[in-house]
């Protein structure tokens, strides 16, 4: 097994610059970005197996079941055996931290702490392509022009789910879920946290971080 490949797993509440702290670790590391939401997505529009599946449980308007989630999440991880990579919105829950556990070595879980009153000042500017999922946040994140996508050029829009009282019950709920599995990856000894206000705050300590395990 080469020891220079890094099998890594990025944790943080919505808003907390998980997004742009991902797109520079893998352009600084070589690193493949698995997003759980983008590969279930890709799924549904090529219509497989498991694409199917979940978006019938999407539909009623169910969660997909952990064991979907995990066949699809390891697939994936399976047909990259010789690079390097980062998994993104995986696990969601202690049983799907142990399954992956199980089946890969992580080296480490970086969670992003960013304080809820940040977050919620910072929702109120963000601007989302629905279609692809990517986010744009004015004054630190902006998209090339104002108000459409970079890629696409489509027009961009804010969720109805943004205003400060949903966001603030979101990062509750997302806490809540969250805690034990810091705990889970604390007790294996991969867990590091790095606390800040800004993503530019942050980033220079995760990088600092990866440059001293990896390199």
């Amino acid at each position: 097994m080469n020891s220079n490949l890094i099998r890594a797993v990025i944790m943080g509440a919505p808003g907390s610059g998980k997004g742009t702290v991902s797109a520079r670790l893998v352009k600084t590391f070589n690193m493949h970005h698995i997003s759980s939401g983008d590969l279930l997505r890709s799924n549904i529009e090529q219509k497989t197996e498991l694409g199917r599946i979940a978006d019938k449980y999407i539909k009623e308007g169910k969660l997909v079941p952990d064991v979907y989630i995990t066949q699809c999440i390891l697939g994936e991880l399976d047909k990259i055996r010789t690079s390097s990579w980062l998994l993104d919105g995986f696990p969601r829950t202690p049983e799907q931290a142990e399954d992956l556990w199980q089946a890969e070595k992580i080296d480490t879980v970086i969670n992003l702490d960013v304080p809820f009153d940040v977050i919620i000042d910072r929702l109120k500017s963000r601007w989302v392509h629905l279609p692809s999922g990517r986010v744009y946040n004015i004054g630190f994140n902006d998209p090339k022009v104002r108000g459409v996508d970079d890629i696409t050029g489509e027009p961009l829009s804010q969720r109805p789910d943004d205003n400060p009282a949903a966001v603030r019950k979101r990062l509750e709920i997302y806490d809540a879920c969250t805690r034990p599995l810091n705990e889970y990856f604390r007790k294996k000894g991969v867990l590091v946290t790095f606390s800040g206000r800004t993503t530019n705050e942050i980033w220079p300590n995760v990088k600092k971080y990866f440059d001293g395990k990896f390199r």
